[in-house]
């Protein structure tokens, strides 16, 4: 693959005050990515904030669709223009562009379909500290992902990712609406994608306000686990 045409989906939802340092570092870092901000019907000035920077392509949601929808948004964009990689960037200034090729360099490599920046993998030490109840999340999730894959996902809450274009096919057609990224995770394993994990840094947050918390974090944990089953007995998908 000679240039490979990358889209960065970036889901936003009342991110004015970390929008624009997210849009500009990730073209300061490679000026050819094709930045897609997905604006979730934000209530603050995502949209002009993003628009302003004259570097993104804004799309702006009729209606809150949450996480997921926000994200298959971004597939089918990524699809429609015939892109190689489409990769999963946080748009409250978690996620570090420097570190991009980290996951795309499997994928060019033909090693993997589906990379997962990690915060756990290896031996690496992160600065990146969560509450303790998504640590708790994490870990059930890393233990029930890999008996259900028979592979070990570290990081399965983890929203920095990288997808070739059969995975993007797929994504772009099936996409988990509630809190996805561990469920993505069992859909894409059960049906042969082959996943890796690198180490990637994670910076903490430059603004507004996560959408797990507080009760939501129970609602999520039986949630997540409902759907993970169900996903993991539905039939595999012919490719």
């Amino acid at each position: 693959m000679d240039q490979p045409k990358i889209c960065i989906i970036v889901p936003a939802y009342n991110e004015e005050a970390s929008i624009e340092k997210v849009i500009k570092s990730l073209n300061a870092h490679d000026d050819t990515l094709i930045i897609a901000v997905i604006n979730d019907a934000s209530k603050d000035k995502t949209k002009e904030v993003a628009e302003a920077t004259g570097l993104a392509n804004v799309i702006t949601l009729p209606c809150n669709l949450g996480i997921g929808g926000g994200v298959q948004t971004g597939f089918l964009f990524a699809k429609r223009l015939n892109c190689d990689i489409a990769i999963q960037f946080d748009g409250d200034g978690q996620h570090v562009a420097e570190e991009i090729p980290k996951l795309t360099a499997p994928i060019l490599k033909n090693e993997a379909d589906v990379v997962i920046g990690s915060r756990f993998v290896g031996n690496n030490e992160t600065t990146f500290k969560s509450t303790a109840m998504r640590r708790i999340g994490i870990r059930f999730f890393q233990w029930l992902n890999s008996i259900l894959i028979k592979q070990k996902i570290t990081d399965n809450t983890s929203g920095f990712r990288a997808y070739n274009k059969q995975a993007l096919d797929l994504l772009s057609e099936q996409y988990p609406v509630d809190y996805p990224e561990p469920e993505a995770v069992i859909l894409l394993g059960r049906n042969g994608f082959k996943i890796k994990e690198v180490f990637t840094r994670m910076e903490e947050r430059d603004g507004g306000e996560s959408s797990i918390g507080g009760l939501k974090s129970a609602y999520y944990m039986v949630k997540v686990t409902l759907s993970i089953l169900i996903t993991a007995i539905r039939p595999t998908i012919k490719r």
